[in-house]
């Protein structure tokens, strides 16, 4: 191994040494594909998550038959992506995020059809 010639840096230092040792080499936001990937798995899991722990805290805190007249109002959960819409900076992860609920809204109603059709015929 050679040694630096004085007055250059090493070929891993940096001119931006303090930014990049505030996030790990892997975390690479600038990639073209991260937001996309970060909104699609974000609407995906926040779609099976979220009312999954909203009915079993209200089920806990207010009794079953109260939860199931608010268990409704996860629907909510829609509000996010739409109001990020609407700042510029938060736009095509909302867009991503939306497909991700929705994709996952249709796969799961999708399945579901499907093995209680299949249950129904098979005890027809």
């Amino acid at each position: 191994m050679s040694e630096p010639i004085e007055g250059r840096a090493h070929a891993d230092e940096t001119v931006d040494a303090p930014e990049r040792s505030r996030r790990p080499d892997w975390f690479h936001r600038d990639h073209p594909v991260f937001f996309p990937l970060a909104g699609f798995f974000t609407g995906m899991a926040s779609i099976i998550v979220v009312p999954g722990l909203y009915g079993a805290i209200l089920k806990g805190l207010l009794g079953t038959d109260r939860a199931e007249e608010l268990f409704p109002f996860v629907l909510l959960l829609l509000v996010v992506p739409i109001g990020m819409l609407v700042p510029h900076h938060t736009r095509r992860f909302a867009k991503y995020m939306l497909i991700g609920m929705l994709g996952t809204i249709l796969v799961v109603g999708g399945v579901a059809a499907a093995v209680l059709w299949f249950l129904l015929e098979k005890n027809a």
